[in-house]
């Protein structure tokens, strides 16, 4: 029986960079710690919301360590070790568990795709490169590539291949019956946590948890209690923070918030940039409105 990386909630969690674009470990550390603080039950370091694509191999490999110390083994680190080229996600997958990454999430190929038995081959390359578990993430609004259910079920029976991170929300149920039982589901749509979580999911990988973890987790925490109505009430709580949040490309928005909030993380690398005008008064009306305190 496969046991789960983490229930609860992870934060897929911006990168701080320098005014240079260097990667900042200082605030890097900063952020773990605020996460840590309010309950967060993972971390999830240079996924697609941590700015993956635009940084360079060793730097990656870099913030990865600098993670996995700072963390100290309190939660799990997470790292981001997807590529569009299934070799340099094998060298990113191998490098990560060398500095001491607790788990991989590897999104699809992007840009040059591939068909569903092309994942089975990539991701079976990828499982034999590492002993550490591994979260496929399916975002195909992103990618425009879906894992199929049918094409899930093959993977989950590989031993290290141990959950998913499904954002195409209509296939959910399909997933869970095309998988593995001791295959997990979390999701990566922060606006409709708990229909996953009604289809046997056990958390969220998330974004809006960089504003306000100790909410997300409790939200999760709260449905695989049993109470339900605390989770309704933070989902619906949610709606409006989530909407500003995702208003441009992700993360460009949370990192505007998290600057409003006074976290000083800086700016998106190019080619994404700052958040425009429209973008940062629904950020700020959100934030008010859901009773968020500047640091």
């Amino acid at each position: 029986m496969r046991e789960p990386i983490f229930r609860g909630a992870a934060t897929a969690l911006i990168t701080p960079f320098t005014p240079t674009g260097e990667v900042n470990t200082e605030k890097l550390g900063e952020l773990l710690e605020f996460q840590i603080t309010e309950g967060i039950d993972a971390v999830v370091i240079l996924g697609t919301t941590g700015e993956s694509s635009t940084i360079l191999t060793d730097d990656h490999v870099a913030t990865i360590k600098a993670a996995v110390e700072f963390v100290n083994g309190r939660v799990p680190v997470i790292s981001g070790a997807g590529s569009n080229s299934t070799a340099e996600a094998m060298h990113l997958t191998r490098k990560c568990e060398e500095v001491g990454a607790d788990a991989i999430l590897s999104v699809t190929p992007y840009y040059n795709k591939t068909s569903q038995a092309g994942l089975v081959a990539h991701y079976t390359a990828i499982a034999k490169e590492t002993t550490l578990p591994i979260i496929l993430y399916n975002v195909p609004s992103r990618t425009k590539l879906n894992i199929e259910p049918e094409t899930a079920g093959q993977l989950s029976k590989i031993e290290n291949i141990v959950a998913v991170k499904e954002c195409n929300t209509e296939q959910i149920g399909a997933v869970r019956n095309a998988t593995e039982p001791d295959f997990q589901l979390y999701t990566g749509e922060d606006g409709q946590i708990i229909p996953l979580l009604g289809w046997g999911g056990i958390g969220v990988i998330s974004v809006l948890s960089n504003v306000v973890p100790r909410d997300v987790h409790t939200l999760v925490t709260s449905w695989l209690e049993g109470d339900y109505e605390t989770a309704r009430r933070l989902q619906l709580k949610a709606l409006p923070l989530v909407k500003a949040l995702f208003s441009e490309v992700n993360p460009i928005p949370v990192k505007e918030a998290l600057n409003m909030l006074g976290f000083d993380i800086g700016q998106p690398k190019l080619p994404l940039v700052r958040a425009g005008e429209a973008t940062r008064q629904m950020l700020a009306t959100a934030l008010k409105e859901y009773g968020v305190q500047p640091r």
